[in-house]
């Protein structure tokens, strides 16, 4: 069975492994499923692989009807390879060692390979005061940890805290540089993700990973983050221009979350052009893990995973 008819058929049916609910195959076999991963990249011969992220599902999550542990079995259910992990979904497991072996149990039982972590609630490491930063730091330590026990290659972090630019990009080097000292023993690259405030501001983020040494360094560049200041409401005041601030991160990156919200009748996104977006990843030689990361409010949310993973497929394709 090619992946493509597979999609086909499993798109039809209503996604419902046990404890998963809507949110695995409901007709197809895990072998099935494999398969079709297999054949569909040995004919597409695409140059990247496609994982989930986590974030994708957190609805489902926030709401109870699958938790951390399930994640593995719905990433193999849409058809992906990997999984991209949000630490607010097993916040009190970091240093469970019999937790986080389960959850390698799990990833190991669906075929999925671990890819990452992506951190928030640990403190900002460009903050302006200096203590709380450090503590930021400090409290980044058991996340490397965890990814090195999952078999992860990286964690993502966050950039927030700053004031003045200068002194933020300051801030952000010096923790970059610190906690990259700390994970390069376990093999554990930190990642900064276009993620609001400065960070979403493509030059700035260039100049930052200008500026840090560090071999296990990088960014995640995020198609659809690039929103730097938002009203109480959460409306964007200020932009930066999404292909300017990917042309930006691309050449640091180690990772790439393929972010989208809504698609048009042909499949397409209706406010991010992949084409154009993954046209600019396979330019800087990137052939590591894409992760799918649906954040829209029109389509459910395994609606919107399918949604992002075919068009994903489909560009892909044609670039490959």
């Amino acid at each position: 069975m090619k992946r493509r008819d597979f999609v086909k058929q499993t798109s039809k049916a209503s996604l419902g492994i046990a404890a998963l609910g809507m949110y695995a195959c409901k007709n197809a076999t895990k072998q099935q499923a494999q398969e079709a991963i297999i054949e569909d990249k040995k004919e597409a011969d695409l140059f990247f692989k496609i994982s989930l992220a986590q974030w994708s599902l957190h609805n489902a999550l926030f709401d109870k009807k699958m938790n951390n542990l399930d994640f593995a079995a719905a990433s193999r259910g849409f058809g992906c390879e990997g999984l991209e992990y949000v630490n607010a979904f097993f916040k009190d497991k970091a240093t469970d060692k019999a937790y986080l072996k389960e959850m390698n149990n799990r990833a190991d039982a669906e075929g999925q390979q671990n890819v990452l972590i992506m951190i928030d609630g640990e403190g900002k490491l460009a903050h302006a005061d200096t203590k709380a930063r450090l503590q930021a730091i400090e409290n980044h330590h058991k996340w490397v940890d965890a990814a090195h026990f999952l078999g992860c290659h990286a964690i993502r972090v966050n950039l927030a805290g700053g004031v003045n630019k200068v002194d933020a990009a300051k801030a952000a080097v010096d923790s970059l540089e610190q906690l990259s000292a700390y994970a390069k023993d376990s093999n554990i690259n930190i990642l900064v993700e276009n993620h609001g405030g400065f960070s979403s501001n493509g030059e700035w983020m260039s100049g930052v990973f200008s500026n840090v040494k560090s071999e296990n360094c990088g960014t995640l560049p995020d198609f659809g983050n690039f929103c730097i200041t938002k009203d109480k409401d959460r409306n964007c005041l200020e932009a930066y221009d999404r292909y300017k601030g990917m042309e930006a991160l691309l050449p640091f990156a180690k990772a790439v979350s393929a972010k989208s919200y809504d698609f048009d009748a042909n499949g397409n996104e209706t406010t991010i052009d992949f084409m154009k977006v993954m046209n600019m990843v396979k330019d800087v030689n990137y052939t590591g893990f894409v992760g799918v990361e649906y954040e829209g409010k029109r389509l459910p949310e395994d609606e919107g995973i399918k949604a992002t993973r075919d068009l994903l497929l489909k560009v892909g394709k044609q670039l490959s």
